[in-house]
């Protein structure tokens, strides 16, 4: 026998559906407004760049300071002083970023190639090792596109380093955009 207080007092995943069936223009609207900013983006792929490596920057700050303050809450001097020093790194890291943007976007964009290129290794090694259960083909066709989306970064690198985080940002809003767009309208046909 449960009580009233044993029930879960957050409402079902359909309550809460049903509830947002009522703001599906609203999240329309986000999905518009994700939309714009990608193709903006995208027409304008090296200011993009350095908004998101401004926003990259603003994020290791905000970091730094937490690990800085973070750092006062150990009481050992030897984990004190490495907590502190790399959150020490971590603001300098982010004042370099807004001294000079293209110069982090360089950095930043050879550390996206190698990083595809390890993650779609990995993702290959998996696939050929998994090659009795049936989705090793789709992790194995996953894994060649990101290990060749990571060759052709590190082989144009520095000279696409201006333009590949602005594409890269502007598809990525570009798709949130359709994304929520399609959640807005599921939600107006299912009312």
């Amino acid at each position: 026998m449960t009580s009233a207080s044993d029930a879960p007092h957050h409402s079902s995943l359909g309550s809460g559906i049903s509830a947002l069936h009522h703001k599906w223009g609203w999240i329309v609207a986000l999905g518009i407004v994700y939309l714009i900013a990608g193709f903006i983006a995208l027409g304008s792929m090296v200011m993009a760049t350095v908004a998101s490596v401004i926003v990259v920057g603003a994020m290791m700050i905000v970091a730094g300071v937490t690990e800085i303050i973070g750092a006062f809450q150990l009481k050992s001097w030897g984990k004190f002083l490495i907590w502190a020093l790399l959150g020490v790194l971590y603001v300098v890291a982010g004042f370099l970023t807004f001294a000079n943007p293209l110069f982090a976007a360089v950095l930043l964009t050879l550390f996206l190639g190698a990083s595809l290129i390890a993650s779609g290794a990995v993702r290959l090694f998996l696939a050929f090792s998994m090659k009795r259960e049936s989705p090793w083909v789709w992790v194995a066709v996953s894994g060649a596109i990101t290990l060749l989306l990571g060759l052709l970064i590190v082989a144009r690198w520095p000279v696409n380093s201006v333009y590949i985080l602005g594409l890269f940002l502007g598809i990525d809003l570009i798709m949130a955009g359709a994304g929520w767009i399609s959640v807005g309208f599921a939600l107006k046909r299912r009312g």
